[in-house]
C-alpha cells in the first residue's frame, strides 16, 4: 500500500468524530457527486456583531470534517462562509459608537445600515471585514459569501421563483410551529419597504410566482414589487432551506438549540427540490457556573481572553475533544488544554497510522503536525513562573538554560512562546491565589530529610535521580500515601494544592534555590 492508502484505509475506518461526520457524505455520495462537483460545505454568520468564539469553533469543526473528508476521498471540497447580511438590524448593540445613528436606522438589511464605526459603506461590510480578517488569522480556507450579494446579483432568482411557487407549501410546514397570533402575519417573504427601506414584517400575496411579483401592504398604501435585486429576503427558516437547496448544500454544522430550526429548514429545502445537509448538532457551551453563555449577559468567554493566555492551537484542541458533550469554557481551562495538546502532540511521531488520526492534533494542524515538542511542560513552566523574583523571561531563560544548557528563545521558539503565556497567566491568576502554609511536624521532618539528600547531591543532578529521593522520603510512616507527600510538597513549597513532577521542578529551579523554599517553609513551622 501506499501511504495515501494506507491513509484512507484507516480514515475510512478511524472512530474519530470527524471521519465519522464524513463518512455520513460518503454513505451520500459513495461515488463524490454525480455532477463531479466540490463537496460544498457552509458555514453561516451573523453579521450583527463581533465575530466571536462560536464563529471560531463551527468554522474550525467543519474545517475538521471537510479534511478528514478529503483524506477518506481524495475528492474536492468548497467551504462557503455565508454572512447573513440582508437581515435586518433588530436592536442597538451596547458596544459600538454612534448609537443614535443605528437607531435610527433600525430595521433596514445590515448591508444598508451606515458603519457606526466610519470605515466602511455599511454596518454589515464593516463586520464582514472583521469576519474574514478575524478567519484569515487562523489560515483557515474558505470563499466569503454575502447574502446580499446573492440576493442582489440574481443567484437565487430561480429559487425564489420556487418559493412563490411552493409558497402554500412552505406556509404549511412553518404555520404548525408558530403561535396564534404570529400566524396571522406571518409570511415566508419579507419584502423591503420602497419607502422607509425597512425590512417588513407583513402578509403578503403572490401575484406572478415567475415574474416574482407579490403585493403587500406598506402603512397605508399597498404595493406590488418584484422580490428579485435585493428587493425582499426571506424569514430565516426558509431562508436557510433555500440556500440549501440554492447552493446545494452538502454539509452545515449547528448547535443543538437549532435542532427544530433545522428539522423546519430541511423540509423547505426539500419543498424547494433540494437536499436537507448532512451536519453534526454540537452541544453548547456554558460558563463557569454551569450556565448557558449568553452575549446579552456577558457570561461568556471571548476569543480574545483566551489567547491572551494559551495559544490558538489549545484553544482547538479544546473544541475539537467532545462536541456533543456540554462543556464549559473559562480561563482556568486554559493550562490544562495546553497541556494535553502538548502531551497529545508529542505522542504523535511515534503513533501508527490509525492512532495519529484519532489524536487530535491531526485534525488541529490538518495532518501536518509541527516537529517541534517543549522540552519541560507548561504546567512546570507555570509553577516556576509563579515563585517570587521569576515571573520574567530574562530570568526564566536562564533557569531553562541551567537545566538544558542546549536551549534557547532561537532554538526553541515554542518553548519561548509558551514562556510568555505561563507569564501572563500566572501574573493575573496563579499567584494572586498563593499561600504557602508551614508544614506539620511530621512534614517538617521529612522536609529536613529532603534538604539534607539535596544537598549532598552535585547542582546538576538529573530530575531521575531527584525524583527518586522524593519518592523514598514519601514512603516512609510520616505519610500514608505518596499523594499526602506531594500534596505537602506543593503547599508549603508552591502555594498550591496541585503541582509538577517534583524532581523536574528541583532540577529546573536548581537544588540551592530549591533548599531555599525548604528553609522558608520550616521557618514557618
Amino acid at each position: 500500500m501506499t501511504d495515501t492508502n494506507a491513509l484512507r484505509a484507516a480514515a475510512l475506518d478511524s472512530k474519530a468524530w470527524p471521519y465519522e461526520e464524513a463518512r455520513k457524505l460518503v454513505k451520500r455520495y459513495p461515488e463524490g457527486k454525480p455532477d463531479g462537483s466540490p463537496m460544498l460545505f457552509e458555514t453561516g454568520y451573523g453579521p450583527s456583531g463581533l465575530p466571536h468564539i462560536g464563529t471560531f469553533q463551527e468554522v474550525l469543526r467543519t474545517t475538521m470534517v471537510r479534511h478528514a473528508y478529503e483524506e477518506m476521498t481524495g475528492l474536492p471540497t468548497r467551504l462557503v462562509t455565508f454572512s447573513d447580511d440582508m437581515d435586518g438590524l433588530r436592536k442597538v448593540p451596547d458596544n459600538v459608537p454612534n448609537q443614535a445613528l443605528l437607531a435610527a436606522n433600525l430595521g433596514k438589511p445590515l448591508s444598508r445600515v451606515p458603519d457606526p464605526f466610519e470605515k466602511y459603506e455599511s454596518f454589515a461590510a464593516h463586520n464582514n471585514a472583521m469576519l474574514r480578517e478575524f478567519l484569515d488569522r487562523f489560515g483557515f480556507e474558505y470563499e466569503f459569501a454575502s447574502s446580499t450579494d446573492y440576493y442582489a446579483s440574481g443567484r437565487f432568482d430561480e429559487t425564489l421563483r420556487a418559493v412563490l411557487r411552493n409558497y402554500r407549501a412552505i406556509m404549511d410546514v412553518m404555520l404548525p410551529t408558530l403561535r396564534a397570533e404570529r400566524q396571522a402575519t406571518y409570511s415566508p417573504v419579507l419584502p423591503v419597504s420602497p419607502k422607509s427601506g425597512v425590512v417588513l414584517q407583513v402578509p403578503v400575496e403572490v401575484v406572478d410566482a415567475e415574474a416574482g411579483i407579490i403585493r403587500f401592504v406598506d402603512g397605508e398604501e399597498t404595493i406590488e414589487q418584484s422580490i428579485f435585486g435585493g428587493k425582499a429576503k426571506l424569514q430565516w427558516k426558509p431562508d436557510w432551506g433555500m440556500r440549501w437547496a440554492a447552493l446545494g448544500v452538502d454539509y452545515e454544522m449547528y448547535g443543538k438549540d437549532l435542532i427544530d430550526s433545522g428539522v423546519q429548514s430541511g423540509r423547505i429545502a426539500q419543498v424547494l427540490g433540494g437536499k436537507r445537509p448532512e451536519g453534526l448538532i454540537y452541544e453548547l457551551f456554558l460558563d463557569a457556573k454551569g450556565e448557558k453563555i449568553s452575549k446579552t449577559k456577558g457570561n461568556g468567554l471571548s476569543i480574545e481572553e483566551w489567547l491572551t493566555y494559551g495559544p490558538d492551537e489549545s484553544l482547538a484542541f479544546y473544541i475539537y475533544r467532545e462536541p456533543k458533550k456540554a462543556k464549559s469554557l473559562h480561563l482556568g481551562l486554559i493550562p490544562r488544554a495546553i497541556e494535553e495538546y502538548w502531551q497529545f502532540r508529542a505522542n504523535y511521531p511515534t503513533q501508527e497510522i490509525a492512532q495519529q488520526l484519532g489524536n487530535p492534533v491531526h485534525h488541529i494542524h490538518n495532518g501536518q503536525v509541527p516537529a517541534e515538542t517543549l522540552p519541560v511542560t507548561f504546567g512546570l513552566l507555570l509553577n516556576l513562573v509563579s515563585l517570587p523574583g521569576v515571573g520574567n523571561r530574562e530570568t526564566i531563560w536562564g533557569f531553562l538554560r541551567r537545566y538544558s544548557p542546549e536551549l534557547s528563545p532561537e532554538s526553541h521558539p515554542e518553548l519561548d512562546r509558551m514562556v510568555g503565556y505561563a507569564i501572563r497567566y500566572a501574573r493575573d491568576f496563579v499567584e494572586p491565589t498563593l499561600q504557602r502554609r508551614a508544614p506539620s511536624e511530621a512534614e517538617a521532618g521529612a522536609l529536613r530529610q529532603l534538604d539534607e539528600q539535596l544537598a549532598a547531591l552535585p547542582e546538576h543532578a538529573s530530575a531521575e535521580d531527584i525524583q527518586n529521593i522524593v519518592y523514598e522520603i514519601g514512603k516512609t510512616d510520616a505519610f500514608a500515601n505518596l499523594r499526602d507527600w506531594f500534596k505537602a510538597l506543593y503547599e508549603t513549597l508552591l502555594g498550591s494544592e496541585q503541582g509538577p513532577r517534583m524532581g523536574s521542578f528541583i532540577a529546573l529551579y536548581g537544588i540551592e534555590n530549591s533548599r531555599k523554599l525548604i528553609a522558608e517553609a520550616l521557618a514557618r513551622a
